[in-house]
């Protein structure tokens, strides 16, 4: 049996307004709450809602053989409460469903695990909270930020309770080996899932490239290429065809005009035809699985992010690293002082996406990073972000002095 994965990626930060060192040690907020009101109302219109509505009515029809996953972070969540309500109300009315699984993650998607056990562990145990209690559902499934995954997290995510974990389904790990088995984390004791990427990259960004060589990709085309893929097993075992991607996808990355509705619209009718395939959750594996799966040891962080697939998304120039270094020294004085009126602001800071923007790479990859980024260049995006931790250590230093 093919068991197809749908997995979403829910996110999107709180963007830095232009903050300069004339704002350092003044009252302002470090938010641009203009711009993020904007991008929430446009992403929901365009992607969001039409979306919810769309995979509500597949759940329907296909009276629960149609099942996908999210993780949602808390920083979307907490902006959805504020800028749009209704797409909120939309998530929740999918959780009813019983159709959807919702996932661990960073409450912030923030790059934590790299920096701080306890604060990883923290954002971790807060994002859930948020999950039980917004959607009704306990994750037992950890996906961490951008997919980044080495052999240490499988340690925490057994430590919190889950039992199946995310990864990017790269070579530079697998070797040999392919992504559509399920695997053990390199101590046998969680299940771990790896991202199809080639096929999932096909929806999430070749999807309208009218360069790409298999352009237009119609649903027969890639229901084609997924009737191919069980002919690597030759004894009967499950395998399950992970397709992990942005939920900007549809509508907001790929353009409504571009047919990606359509697509997912057909993509389960084509599917569930076939009696070797079904759609499942991450979860189901831990049922599905009557076999002991091979262990995989990921000694080195892998994300899904640019074609290196490591941490240089956001770690790569001395801007990035200065600035996360120095995010990271200033939570932890932060802590130390007990500055709680200071902490969600902070917290807000290790976001990924901060230092993201900061990439200074060339090509295919550098093209995305502008995409994504609200500054013009990554100079500025950096500017913003010292300036702000410049302002938090200022009042760090205000309270130091008065406490004297």
């Amino acid at each position: 049996m093919l068991h197809v994965i749908f997995y979403f990626q829910v996110h999107q930060p709180y963007r830095l307004r232009n903050f300069n060192v004339f704002d350092v040690g003044g009252k302002g907020d470090y938010f641009n709450n203009v711009l993020n009101r904007e991008i929430i109302e446009r992403v929901s219109q365009k992607s969001y809602l039409p979306t919810n509505n769309l995979l509500l009515k597949l759940i329907e029809k296909y009276e629960g053989r149609f099942r996908i996953s999210f993780s949602v972070t808390g920083t979307l969540v907490e902006q959805l409460g504020l800028y749009s309500p209704e797409t909120l109300k939309s998530f929740m009315e999918l959780a009813k469903t019983g159709c959807v699984e919702f996932m661990g993650e960073t409450y912030y998607h923030s790059l934590a695990f790299l920096f701080g056990k306890e604060e990883f562990i923290f954002q971790v145990r807060k994002h859930r909270k948020m999950v039980e209690e917004l959607f009704g559902f306990s994750p037992v499934v950890f996906r961490n930020t951008e997919l980044i995954y080495q052999d240490e997290i499988a340690d925490i995510a057994e430590e919190e309770g889950f039992r199946v974990v995310l990864a990017e389904g790269a070579e530079k790990v697998l070797g040999h080996r392919s992504p559509l088995y399920p695997y053990k984390t390199y101590n046998g004791r969680l299940f771990l899932l790896l991202k199809y990427y080639r096929l999932s990259d096909d929806i999430a960004f070749r999807f309208s490239d009218r360069g790409w060589i298999e352009y237009p990709l119609t649903v027969d085309k890639f229901v084609n290429w997924i009737d191919k893929l069980p002919l690597i097993e030759k004894e009967g075992r499950d395998l399950f065809l992970n397709l992990f991607m942005d939920y900007e996808t549809f509508g907001e990355h790929q353009w409504e005009e571009s047919g990606i509705f359509r697509f997912l619209e057909k993509l389960p009718e084509e599917l569930l035809v076939r009696d070797f395939i079904s759609f499942a959750w991450p979860s189901d594996v831990i049922e599905i699985v009557k076999y002991e799966p091979e262990r995989i040891s990921f000694p080195q962080p892998v994300s899904w992010a640019d074609m290196e697939r490591d941490l240089s998304a956001w770690l790569a120039n001395e801007m990035q690293q200065n600035a996360t270094v120095t995010l990271y020294e200033i939570l932890e004085k932060v802590h130390a002082m007990g500055a709680d009126d200071l902490m969600e602001s902070i917290r807000k800071l290790t976001t990924s996406d901060h230092v993201y923007y900061m990439s200074t790479k060339y090509f295919q990859d550098g093209d995305v990073h502008k995409y994504f980024s609200p500054y013009g260049t990554p100079e500025e995006a950096y500017i913003y972000f010292l300036n702000a931790l410049s302002d938090v250590r200022e009042k760090l230093r205000r309270r130091e002095i008065h406490e004297i």
